[in-house]
């Protein structure tokens, strides 16, 4: 009517009016909860993004005093590549992963922890003596250190992946109920606001048409039939 297409299943009823405002509530409450945890996650992403920049810094440090620590190792001690490369049947550091939840995003930590005993205790002791034992002791530390932060490093990382993907779809949610849903149904509204209006509108017009005719019937009855 008057160029106007009728929304798909949608009757232009009174009824139909709180039936479309319910829906419409419930979408632009979804909406402003997603803001909510959208910003959530984005000060969560920000803070993980830093902590990433200060452990790539560190483990620069960490991993440069480690290599100064096997070149004093090798100086006092020998070459003991093959000893470790023959003791190396067991990984005595492991890995175990936990979950941690971020406004609703279940984020795998990765936690580093040692298993067994230590093969490597008399490694380099028969040259070195007990400077040969410190410089291996102290390499082992360096190394145990920089095996932390490259964990810590990869769970960070890990977090930041998986939070800037949940940050993207949830504002393409977003998007998708401002630009699409909501205006959507408030067109419906509008439609069936607009063709309630023109029916009342319509029927007002044929009641003064009918009072109309009724006066006119009424006249001409009179002037047949004076009193």
């Amino acid at each position: 009517r008057n160029g106007r297409q009728q929304p798909p299943g949608c009757l232009p009823l009174r009824m139909a009016q709180p039936i479309m405002k319910a829906p419409l509530k419930g979408v632009q409450a979804g909406r402003n909860l997603l803001k909510k945890k959208s910003a959530a996650m984005t000060l969560q992403f920000r803070q993980i993004l830093k902590k990433v920049i200060q452990t790539k810094v560190l483990r620069g440090e960490v991993m440069r005093e480690a290599a100064f620590s096997l070149a004093e190792a090798k100086f006092t001690a020998g070459d003991f590549g093959a000893t470790v490369i023959q003791d190396g049947n067991k990984a005595q550091v492991k890995i175990r992963t936990k979950k941690d939840n971020v406004a609703g995003v279940a984020l795998p930590v990765f936690e580093h922890y040692q298993e067994g005993t230590d093969s490597y205790e008399l490694t380099g002791m028969a040259r070195g003596g007990v400077y040969s034992g410190e410089q291996m002791t102290k390499l082992k530390k360096n190394y145990g250190k920089a095996v932390e932060l490259l964990v810590e490093l990869v769970s960070l990382q890990t977090s930041v992946i998986m939070l800037d993907e949940a940050i993207k779809i949830a504002n393409r949610w977003v998007n998708a109920i401002e630009h699409v849903i909501i205006p959507r149904i408030e067109r419906t509204l509008n439609y069936i606001v607009t063709e309630l209006d023109e029916q009342a509108r319509e029927r007002c017009y044929r009641l003064k048409k009918i009072q109309e005719r009724k006066k006119t019937v009424k006249e001409k009855l009179e002037k047949r039939c004076p009193a």
